[in-house]
Formats: structure tokens, C-alpha cells, sequence
């Protein structure tokens, strides 16, 4: 039963659906999804077209907006909008280490999620679309991860597709994990030099934390242990609009004086903790990486192994000479599965995924050279997440789809940039820029 309510200016209906876990077997075990449906308040009565939002991950529900916030004002000058939790996320029988073992043991629980990735989801789309929209086609948005979903779906189903939109995340159609992480850290580095050279000071203030950690053993409140690898992997804010920021603000106020000596600060330490817990989005340590895998060669824990082609990241080695620390990105760790006490109980099944080897492919790129679907894509010129080069020799291999490339916004762009960016990428979609 769906239940409607009011925010200001738009009224919310949570909606949920039951679909197939694996769509090859449609009369075999189902999942549920949950959305919730937004509609300007003024135009609750009238027949609009629908836009589908597809979140950034793997591994995070749907925005959960209040009102007319970030883009979504300006969708809902035109269209009714479905924020879709993605299986295993938010509120679509999540997946975590409290629910999983529902499914046995870490065997079992790799087989599930190897079915979460981003061809699951398509499929989870149009077998939930003719109830939403009564059959028609709709406009798709996806951002990060969702765009990947998007491109995923312009290969397999793109009748189902009015318009695909794509901020942030058009993906490598080939490229192995090892390709993505072998030209992630060198941007990261980018990235990293350009924080300093904004905050100078946070380079003695990262080196002093960093060495504390290589010779104190830190577990913060909620039972994370926290390494110089972990304070390293902070570095993901760095890929958002005002990470860099928000790091120096964090950096800043580290340590305490006590009786025995300088301590990180509880502040320091709730803050951290926050940052780094898979607590409430467990799917992304455990899926991220399989989400580029699509033939019989495993991921192995590519980031991992990649890194080691990078020296310059070893912390250890960092402060024995006088160079400044390097932090990572969006990158996944077996580590971490020691670490996080949210991901402890799934280490052996982050393991199997890892060496798992029967991989399907997630786009079509015959399919997608014929594209008839009007499509646009925002690329952010120093995209700190996905790759730019493998951003626009995609977008070259998709028919017909617009690029607009700008260095005014970093990955988040779409939350950063709100209206503007919407109504960019329907122009240029609809061609009339």
C-alpha cells in the first residue's frame, strides 16, 4: 500500500515493489524495492512524464531530499521523479553484515551479490517501469554509479529509455579494474598536491598524524582501527566540490595535550570514524570493484595490487625522508575488512568476489554504436572518480550523446551545480544548444 505525505512545495509517495533476485529465473526467489516517488505540489493532479533517478555508488539509497533541494527543483518543473534505492541499498532489502548471513555462509552470500551489480539493476528498472508508468518510456539520470547503470541500460533495454542523462559517470566499456586504479593514482596525486598547495600547513599536520599512527595503536570509539592506511584513505574527499576543505577543517584540530602527551582529539576521532565506517554502506567495499568486471579474470583486490606500482603512496617510507604524505581515493582494501567493524563478520565473502571469475559483460558496444535514445553527459574536466579519458572515448562510442566538459564542478557537480546542471544536459539532449 503506498502512503503519500507532504514536504514543502512537493508531495512524497513511498512506493515498493517485489522483483525477481535473478531475472533468468523470474518464478524463483525475489527481493524488494522501495522508492519514493516526488511531485511538485501544484502539479500532484496532472499526468507528467517521469524521471528516474539512479544514485552514485555502488552501495547508497537514493537522496533523501527535503523539499526542492539540488537539481530536483528543476525536475519537477516537467516531470513526476522515482528516487529509486538500488537492491541492497537503503530501504531495498538491504545487504549488510546483519542481513547476509540470512543467506548462509560466505559462499551463499558472494552468489547473492554477485547478482547487485549493474545489469541486476537495469533489469530491476523495467520490470518495475510498466507499473510506474503504465508502459511508457522514461528519462533516466544517472550520477556516478548510476551513470554507469545508465550506459548499462542504453545496451540492453534502451526502449525502455526517453532520454538517458549521465553526470559524472560514463564508465570504460573494456577496461579491466587494474586499467581504472592504474590511472586512478596518478589523479589522486593531482588532487593531493593541489590540497597542498592550497594548505601548505596541512602538510606538517598530515606527516605528524600519520607518523602517530605508525606508533600508537588507535581504535576509535566504534571500534575501528585506525591506521595510517585507513587516515590515508581520507583522501576520497578530495573528489567533491569542498572535500579539500573539509579535510584541512579536519586536519586542523587533530590533536589534544593530556597528562601522557599529545592524543588525537575525541573531536578528531568522532569525525574520522564518521568518514570512514561502511556502517551504512556496507555494498560499496564489497561490490565497488566487481562492478568492472565483466569477463573470467578476477578483480583480485585490484586497488591493492595497483598501488604497489606506486611507491610514492607508502606512508612508512613517506616519512622516513621529508616528502609530503599521500593520501588514496575511492579505492577498496582488503584491509579495510580488518578494520571496520562493519565489515569484519564479511571479510571471506569480500574475498570470494574478489577471486570470483565468471563475469558477464555489462555493455553492448554494437548496441550502443546504434543508440537511437536522446542522451547527454556531464564529464568534469579533472574527474577525480572516474577516469575523463575513459569518460569520452565512451561518449564517443555512444551514438548521438552530447558532452558537455567542464572543470567548474568536481564529481559531485550535480549536487554542487543543481538546477543548472539538469537543465544543461536537457538541452543539449533535446539539442537545442
Amino acid at each position: 500500500m503506498s502512503v503519500s505525505y507532504r514536504q514543502p512545495g512537493v508531495v512524497l509517495t513511498d512506493r515498493r515493489f517485489t522483483v525477481p533476485l535473478d531475472h533468468d529465473d523470474p518464478s524463483g526467489e525475489t527481493v524488494e524495492l522501495y522508492a519514493r516517488e516526488v511531485v511538485a505540489g501544484d502539479k500532484a493532479d496532472k499526468d507528467l512524464p517521469w524521471l528516474l533517478y539512479l544514485q552514485g555508488g555502488p552501495g547508497f539509497g537514493a537522496n533523501r531530499f527535503i523539499g526542492k533541494q539540488a537539481w530536483l527543483g528543476r525536475a519537477l518543473e516537467e516531470y513526476r521523479v522515482l528516487l529509486l534505492d538500488q537492491r541492497g541499498t537503503g530501504h531495498s532489502t538491504p545487504a549488510n553484515r546483519q542481513t547476509l548471513p540470512l543467506r548462509g555462509g560466505p559462499a551463499e552470500q558472494a552468489d547473492y551479490l554477485a547478482r547487485f551489480r549493474a545489469d541486476s539493476i537495469v533489469r530491476d528498472c523495467e520490470a518495475i517501469r510498466p507499473e510506474v508508468t503504465g508502459g511508457a518510456p522514461w528519462t533516466v539520470l544517472g550520477q556516478s554509479f548510476g551513470g554507469f547503470c545508465t550506459v548499462a541500460y542504453l545496451s540492453t533495454a534502451p526502449e525502455g529509455l526517453d532520454t538517458a542523462l549521465v553526470t559524472g559517470g560514463l564508465p570504460a566499456l573494456d577496461a579491466h579494474a587494474d586499467d581504472v586504479y592504474r590511472a586512478a593514482y596518478p589523479r589522486v596525486e593531482r588532487k593531493v598536491a593541489a590540497h597542498y598547495a592550497r594548505y601548505p600547513q596541512d602538510v606538517e599536520r598530515a606527516r605528524r598524524i600519520a607518523d602517530h599512527l605508525l606508533t600508537h595503536d588507535v581504535v576509535l570509539p566504534n571500534g575501528y582501527r585506525f591506521t595510517v592506511e585507513a587516515f590515508q584513505s581520507l583522501g576520497i574527499l578530495l573528489g567533491s566540490g569542498d572535500g579539500s576543505h573539509r579535510l584541512h577543517h579536519l586536519l586542523e584540530d587533530a590533536f589534544v595535550r593530556t597528562p601522557s602527551g599529545p592524543e588525537l582529539s575525541d573531536a578528531f576521532q568522532e569525525q574520522v570514524q564518521g568518514l570512514l565506517s561502511y556502517a551504512g554502506h556496507p555494498l560499496y567495499a564489497l561490490v565497488h570493484e566487481v562492478i568492472y568486471a565483466q569477463d573470467a579474470r578476477p578483480t583480485a583486490w585490484s586497488a591493492e595490487r595497483v598501488r604497489a606500482e606506486f611507491p610514492r603512496f607508502d606512508a612508512a617510507k613517506t616519512l622516513a625522508g621529508d616528502e609530503p604524505l599521500l593520501f588514496t581515493g575511492e579505492t577498496v582494501h582488503p584491509w579495510m575488512f580488518d578494520c571496520d567493524p562493519a565489515l569484519r563478520p564479511l571479510r571471506e565473502t569480500a574475498e570470494l568476489l574478489a577471486a570470483r571469475t565468471d563475469w558477464t559483460p555489462l555493455y553492448d558496444p554494437a548496441r550502443l554504436a546504434a543508440n537511437e535514445v536522446p542522451a547527454a553527459a556531464a564529464v568534469y574536466h579533472d574527474d577525480m572518480y572516474v577516469h575523463t579519458p575513459h569518460s569520452l572515448e565512451t561518449a564517443r562510442a555512444i551514438r548521438g550523446l552530447r558532452t558537455w566538459v567542464t572543470d567548474e564542478f568536481e564529481h559531485d557537480g550535480v549536487r554542487a551545480g543543481g538546477p543548472r546542471v539538469l537543465d544543461r544536459l536537457l538541452a543539449l539532449a533535446r539539442d537545442e544548444v
